[in-house]
């Protein structure tokens, strides 16, 4: 089990995600979760998987490769913190990310694979560290954090991009009472 951090474990905006995660067992949420985020991409459509509800903002096959992303940065980061690297890791640009990766160009079957492998290495890992590696500190993007904050932040996170998902993508296609995803895709796309 890993518990909840502190407020002092982390800033301020990691603090806004860490909220976002209920309950105290935060590998049950990551595992969940990983279920509910290949249940949902599965489900979709290639037009609602490259839907976007405005010019410049990312589809939702492009929100599965940040989570990605992020994932695989913010496991880097509980690395090096958990064996007292002393470096200052640097920060990343999301949105510089997302458009380097070409997220749409890939199949949805190949990025849940990957998502899939990910998460089982996120889990192994955290479960893998006893109280004192979960404590360990380290700075990255000029943030301090601790090593257990960043498992609840990477679940907090997920959860802030499904909730955006919920409600930007898809609240107008329940509102609508049929999909207005498809005919909005190729006019929004940037």
């Amino acid at each position: 089990m890993i518990a909840r951090p502190s407020p002092e474990e982390m800033n301020d905006t990691f603090a806004g995600y860490v909220g976002l995660v209920e309950g105290e067992d935060v590998l049950q949420v990551l595992r969940r979760q990983g279920e509910e985020i290949e249940t949902f991409f599965a489900s979709l459509e290639l037009p609602e998987l490259h839907y976007r509800y405005e010019e410049g903002k990312w589809s939702l096959q492009e929100i599965l490769g940040h989570l990605l992303d992020v994932e695989r940065v913010f496991l880097t980061r509980a690395l090096a913190f958990s064996r007292c690297d002393p470096a200052q890791l640097p920060g990343f640009d999301e949105n510089d990310y997302v458009r380097h990766a070409r997220f749409d160009g890939r199949a949805i079957e190949n990025l849940l694979a990957e998502y899939r492998g990910l998460r089982a290495a996120t889990l192994a890992f955290f479960e893998g560290l006893d109280e004192e590696r979960q404590l360990r500190r380290g700075v990255a993007g000029g943030r301090g954090c601790s090593v257990r904050a960043l498992a609840w932040i990477l679940a907090g996170h997920e959860r802030h991009h499904m909730r955006i998902a919920g409600e930007r993508y898809l609240q107008s296609e329940s509102e609508e009472g049929g999909s207005s995803m498809g005919s909005q895709q190729s006019t929004s796309k940037s």
